[in-house]
C-alpha cells in the first residue's frame, strides 16, 4: 500500500461507521494492543464504546484505504481553563493487516495539525512500555515525561508500566 492511498478524515457522527470501527477495535485489542480493553472483545462492547465516544471535546480521525477504515486516533481537547492549551492523543489504532505502512504516523501527524488548528500548543499521551508505539512517538518528537509501574493489565493478568509523553507544538 502506498502512503498516498490512505486518506484521513474527521468523523462527525459514528452512526454509519459504527460496525467498521467496532471491527477495528476488536481486531486491534485481540491482537494485543493496550488501549483500555482486554481480549477477547465482544462486538457489543466495542459498539457501546463507539456509540458514546463523540462530544465537542473529542475528535475522531479515521484512516481509509479503498473505502475501508484501517486506522483511527482520537484527539481529546482539554476544556479546563488551566488546560485550554493542551490536547491528549488517545487510542491510536491501525488494523493488524495494515501495520508498518505509515498509517499510524499519518494519523498522528493529522491529529497534531488539528490540535494546532484548535489553538493547542501541547500534546500528551501514554502507552504501554515496550510496545512498538513507543518508537513511533519518539520518532515524531514526543519526549518521555515518566513512567508508572503496574499501570496496565494484559490478558494474562501481568501488570505493565506505562510511559507518558509530551510534545510542544
Amino acid at each position: 500500500m502506498l502512503y498516498s492511498d490512505v486518506k484521513i478524515e474527521q468523523v462527525k457522527s459514528i452512526g454509519e461507521h459504527v460496525d467498521e470501527l467496532s471491527e477495528l477495535l476488536i481486531k486491534t485489542v485481540d491482537d494485543g494492543a493496550s488501549i483500555g480493553f482486554l481480549p477477547p472483545m465482544k462486538h457489543s462492547e466495542a459498539k457501546a464504546y463507539w456509540e458514546t465516544l463523540l462530544n465537542p471535546e473529542e475528535m475522531l480521525l479515521i484512516a481509509k484505504t479503498n473505502d475501508q477504515i484501517v486506522g483511527s486516533v482520537q484527539l481529546h481537547l482539554c476544556t479546563k481553563k488551566n488546560g485550554i492549551h493542551r490536547g491528549e492523543i488517545g487510542k491510536l489504532m491501525t488494523h493488524p493487516h495494515f501495520r508498518r505502512n505509515g498509517i499510524g504516523r499519518l494519523l498522528m501527524e493529522t491529529a497534531e495539525e488539528r490540535a494546532k488548528q484548535e489553538g493547542r500548543s501541547l500534546l500528551v499521551l501514554d502507552t504501554r512500555e515496550g510496545d512498538p508505539s513507543n518508537r513511533l512517538y519518539t520518532s515524531l518528537g514526543f519526549v518521555e515525561a515518566g513512567r508508572i509501574p503496574f499501570y496496565a493489565k494484559s490478558a494474562n493478568g501481568e501488570l505493565h508500566p506505562t510511559v507518558f509523553y509530551y510534545k510542544s507544538i
